[in-house]
């Protein structure tokens, strides 16, 4: 590994630190949009039941926001559920907007390095044609230089590619998992207010 590294020359080092950024930033993510975290199955019905029970206390609230983003949500409309159901549906939207910009977070990063990449590696390639070019000579070409350029050039294209093509990916993944997550919340936040209101059930 270190020789290929040390074929490629300086121009690979911020692709392997745009590479760590990128693979801490996927496994974060994984971790933190599954979907028991962020929107457990049947959360309203066991938010619901508690309130009939009990009513709207302050450790209902407390408990529920502990449950992760839906928890927030489900939370910001009981604290309102005595208003009208405007005003309890406008409190959900305030924390949605909130919860739904903290489910996005890094996504802005990781496009970023996934679009960035290929350029850092055609860089790369520019330096080594310019090795390539260096290493031409009046007396003729230093094969050495030649052979460094050459690794240099090829080298941090390849490695470009190697970064941006899963990060793509990952990043189209995730986008598409926070939308789905984003609808799920919704409806369940709508579940939520039509039943508090008796509107549903």
């Amino acid at each position: 590994m270190w020789s290929i590294i040390q074929a490629a020359g300086w121009p690979i080092w911020p692709l392997i630190f745009a590479s760590i950024i990128a693979l801490s930033l996927i496994f974060e993510r994984m971790w933190s949009l599954r979907q028991n975290i962020v929107a457990p199955p049947g959360m309203v019905d066991r938010v619901l039941a508690e309130y009939k029970q009990g009513g709207v206390t302050h450790e209902l609230l407390a408990k529920t926001a502990r449950q992760g983003p839906l928890g927030r949500v489900l939370a910001a409309g009981l604290a309102n559920v005595k208003s009208p159901r405007a005003v309890m549906r406008e409190a959900i939207e305030e924390v949605g907007r909130i919860v739904s910009h903290d489910l996005a977070r890094f996504l802005t990063t990781l496009g970023t390095i996934a679009a960035m990449s290929p350029l850092l590696g055609l860089f790369g390639t520019v330096v080594g044609m310019i090795e390539i070019f260096g290493s031409q000579t009046a007396a003729g070409s230093n094969p050495i230089l030649l052979a460094h350029g050459i690794s240099v050039a090829l080298y941090n294209t390849a490695l470009g590619l190697i970064v941006a093509i899963p990060s793509m990916i990952f990043y189209r993944h995730f986008r598409a998992k926070v939308d789905d997550l984003i609808i799920e919340m919704e409806q369940q936040a709508i579940k939520l207010v039509e039943l508090a209101h008796g509107e549903r059930r």
